[in-house]
């Protein structure tokens, strides 16, 4: 535990499953404010990117969207329902962390009691409801991709164009370069969603030598 002007840093549990389910446990002790990791407001804070991204980018084909909790991919969604467009929205998850993938395969939502990735964005193990039923509605497909993939395309990201990405920032890229065959041709977006990667790390993944 750790205090800071105006707040006390609590951290807690091995993984973000652990660490929000003792959130909410204090937050109904000590009668606190939880913010849900899956809320209204939040889902339109989150938005306000994929409609400046959706106006910008005129006849996008397909927008590629990491899934950690689904705001994300669900502000995709409710900006190009809002916006009338046929943009395919394809989420992505890592292959450590299926829950979301299972749960579009299922068509309802699926727990695992698992998600050991280096993207720790996408670090889910209980997804929500109501993200899942959004998803599963208007989403065209969920891509996994492997720790490797992920790794790789940190690598080509920070040399390619210079940008840092976390694990889960370089996911939609990666399942790009999962599925460059089939999109061929098209007009295609990723979403780059943060650059919070440790140090350490960063340095050992752009050390490694990619294979091709």
């Amino acid at each position: 535990m750790a205090a800071f002007p105006g707040a006390t840093l609590v951290e807690h549990g091995h993984d973000f499953q652990a660490a929000y389910e003792y959130a909410a446990a204090r937050a109904e002790e000590e009668r606190l404010h939880l913010v849900r990791t899956f809320d209204p407001a939040l889902l339109r804070g989150v938005a306000t990117y994929s409609l400046e991204l959706l106006r910008s980018v005129e006849a996008l084909d397909t927008v590629y969207v990491p899934i950690g909790q689904g705001s994300g991919i669900c502000g995709m969604i409710s900006a190009r329902e809002a916006l009338g467009l046929k943009t395919e929205i394809v989420g992505v998850v890592a292959e450590n962390a299926p829950a979301y993938a299972l749960s579009f395969a299922a068509g309802r939502a699926v727990s695992t009691n698992f998600a050991d990735t280096l993207a720790d964005g996408l670090a889910c193990r209980i997804p929500d409801d109501s993200a899942v039923a959004i998803i599963c509605k208007h989403a065209a497909r969920i891509v996994t991709v492997s720790e490797a993939e992920i790794r790789r395309a940190m690598r080509i990201l920070y040399t390619d164009t210079h940008n840092v990405a976390e694990g889960a920032g370089a996911a939609a890229f990666a399942a790009t370069l999962q599925e460059r065959d089939r999109l061929a041709g098209r007009r295609v977006a990723v979403v780059l969603s943060g650059g919070n990667v440790d140090r350490a790390l960063f340095v050992d993944i752009l050390a490694e030598a990619d294979g091709d």
